[in-house]
């Protein structure tokens, strides 16, 4: 399968890039920064593309099966468009070139209903600070990004992960429908259940939960990677 993956030069980009070509998928990984990758990989091909610049996006996406956004931004207080806007320029340009298939990375916080069990301090300390005070407009932009796609006609996915952490490894991570009940994804799991879903296409038109519980982060190291470092 050829594959189009946006925001292939970020964290879970790379995983994703990497597993897909260790699985034997072509895969064009989509960056807007000449120079973050080499294209000097069987099976490889790099697109330069803003993913917001509609002409940009045809171009990356044309003779595809299918496409993976792993896009993302840094906390901040002024509003963030980067997830409506490119969901907005991908999913058009992919309607227009007759390409189904998307999946596309969102959070667990994108369910207002999702509250992991017994995690008492996650749920009445981090989650408040972290996610709905300092990361409440890249999350709003989230839930934006989600309802442009529902209202597709694609066969999209919302891939909903927890607590992103490294590891280096896939793990026996646990998938489920709307949301998974825990806090932390790994990104090679992350990756590895969209490559999974795209094969088993068992979430389609639905979003999928993934967590990751066979090993755990550091939270302090995970706080200052995710919302002061990343990126």
């Amino acid at each position: 399968m050829r594959i189009a993956v946006f925001g292939a030069n970020g964290p879970t980009g790379h995983h994703l890039t990497d597993q897909a070509l260790a699985a034997g998928h072509e895969v064009v990984a989509v960056t807007r920064r000449p120079g973050s990758l080499t294209s000097e990989r069987p099976g490889l091909t790099v697109a330069v593309a803003d993913a917001t610049d509609p002409a940009a996006v045809d171009a990356a996406i044309t003779g595809t099966n299918a496409v993976l956004s792993a896009l993302g931004a840094r906390f901040s207080k002024e509003t963030i468009t980067t997830y409506s806007a490119s969901a907005t320029a991908i999913t058009r340009a992919m309607t227009r070139q007759g390409i189904k298939r998307f999946l596309a990375v969102s959070s667990s916080i994108a369910d207002p209903n999702w509250r992991p069990t017994g995690a008492h301090f996650f749920n009445h300390v981090l989650d408040p600070l972290v996610n709905r005070r300092l990361g409440r407009t890249l999350h709003e932009d989230m839930r934006r990004m989600e309802a442009v796609i529902r209202q597709t006609d694609l066969d999209w996915t919302l891939v909903r992960p927890s607590g992103l952490f490294e590891h280096p490894v896939v793990t026996d991570y646990h998938a489920a429908e709307t949301s998974a009940d825990g806090v932390f994804t790994a990104r090679a799991d992350l990756a590895a259940s969209m490559l999974r879903e795209l094969e088993e296409r068992r979430y389609v038109r639905t979003a999928m939960g993934v967590i990751t519980t066979a090993v755990k982060p550091n939270i302090a190291k995970l706080i200052w990677h995710e919302s002061v470092k990343k990126k």
